[in-house]
């Protein structure tokens, strides 16, 4: 490898990193990892683009305090030594909120990281992160070109009905609308489902991003018109250790007649619900799937009924259903909860085929099934790559 890009992707707990040739188009990185258990007991790994598990070298030891802009200011030369004498060109970022005034990829100078940093509240558990790891690499390198990309951004589009909520229109107009999440993930799914459904990629197509995060996206031509996250990334699904569409009721009895505080709240909403708060047990789907306690089994099948529900209110935006696509990490390799989610969607037309659903096959209804339903894997990273190239050919007529 010649000239790179670098991208990352640093969430609450863990950070994962690729590096991409710059003169190509490919989506397979040549070297790809993660550090996870950031916050507990971080730990480190590697692949090369040929699935050779890499030597960590210093990060093999990372001490469990050790925050997000150390463990990337450690991460960096580590990179730099694979590369050898090879030249990071670019670095592109993904950062969950742009709000209303980023909706595609942009390069980051001091003023727009001030505009970015004001919009951490509505994504609090993410933005502060995203932010950290652009600031992280400033401080290492600070002329090369960094690049965000929103996960907001791939919603923009959407029909203003599908963005407002019914408050009154001043607020509204100050910004507090429905702004999607997940779109990274989203924007990958939509170039590559033509390569699986043909004609039918531009029909009427539900996208399941199923992971710890959780969101639903409603295309049509293989863009967003409804989704299913809001003003923040609470709304919608249940998920992981948040809880989803909550009547705004709850929050006012928490406060009145509970005595919890705005923080107090944060902490119930973002942290301490979903799978987590439902079982008591973990956030974790495929422990849950694998315990026999009847409190996981509860939330998971609250999981399934909740999003077969959300999923079926979509359907008004798009006038019907031809493919449902699951991907992201529950949503390729938990079997059971596309099938709990399917089985409440019979009424609809949407069947399985159980032995392809075991296995994780690409298409997992059968043939003749008048809904195709698919498992694609997700690839944030190639997205953020491809944005990058943009960039550097951007900068690169700029200065001829």
């Amino acid at each position: 490898m010649t000239r790179a890009i670098l991208t990352l992707n640093s969430g609450s707990s863990s950070l994962k990193f690729a590096l991409f040739p710059v003169d190509s188009t490919t989506t397979v990185p040549d070297l790809s990892g993660r550090i996870e258990g950031i916050g507990r007991a971080p730990t480190f790994y590697a692949r090369d683009g040929a699935g050779t598990l890499l030597d960590p070298g210093p990060l093999a030891r990372l001490h469990p305090a050790t925050p997000h802009d150390a463990l990337i200011a450690r991460l960096l030369p580590w990179l730099d030594q694979w590369l050898g004498a090879g030249d990071l060109v670019a670095v592109g970022h993904r950062v969950v909120h742009g709000g209303a005034g980023f909706s595609a990829p942009v390069r980051l100078n001091d003023t727009i990281m001030a505009q970015l940093d004001a919009l951490t509240p509505l994504a609090p558990l993410h933005q502060p992160h995203n932010l950290a790891a652009i600031r992280a690499v400033a401080a290492w390198r600070a002329n090369i070109a960094q690049i965000a990309c929103f996960d907001t951004g791939f919603h923009a589009g959407m029909d203003r009905l599908n963005t407002l909520f019914a408050l009154p229109r001043a607020i509204s107009d100050s910004g507090v609308r429905r702004y999607g999440f997940h779109g990274l993930s989203y924007r990958h799914i939509a170039n590559i489902l033509p390569d699986h459904l043909g004609a039918q990629a531009n029909g009427r197509v539900i996208v399941a991003h199923l992971g710890n995060g959780a969101s639903l996206c409603a295309m049509q031509n293989r863009r967003s018109v409804a989704t299913t996250m809001g003003f923040t990334a609470l709304d919608g699904l249940m998920m992981g250790r948040r809880c989803g569409a909550l009547d705004p009721g709850v929050v006012l009895h928490l406060m009145q007649s509970m005595g919890m505080d705005a923080a107090a709240i944060e902490r119930l909403l973002y942290h301490e619900s979903g799978l987590l708060g439902v079982s008591g047990i973990s956030n974790n789907m495929q422990v849950l799937l694998n315990t026999d306690h009847p409190d996981a089994r509860e939330a998971v099948e609250l999981y399934c009924h909740k999003a077969a529900g959300v999923l079926a209110g979509l359907l008004p935006a798009i006038g019907g259903l031809d493919a449902l696509v699951f991907t992201a990490g529950i949503g390729e390799n938990a079997g059971p909860v596309r099938q709990g989610i399917c089985d409440r969607l019979a009424w609809l037309g949407v069947t399985l085929d159980p032995q392809a659903n075991a296995r994780n096959a690409t298409r997992i209804s059968p043939e003749g099934a008048p809904i195709t339903v698919l498992v694609l894997p997700t690839n944030e990273e190639a997205v953020v790559a491809d944005a990058c190239r943009a960039q550097i050919v951007k900068d690169h007529a700029a200065t001829v």
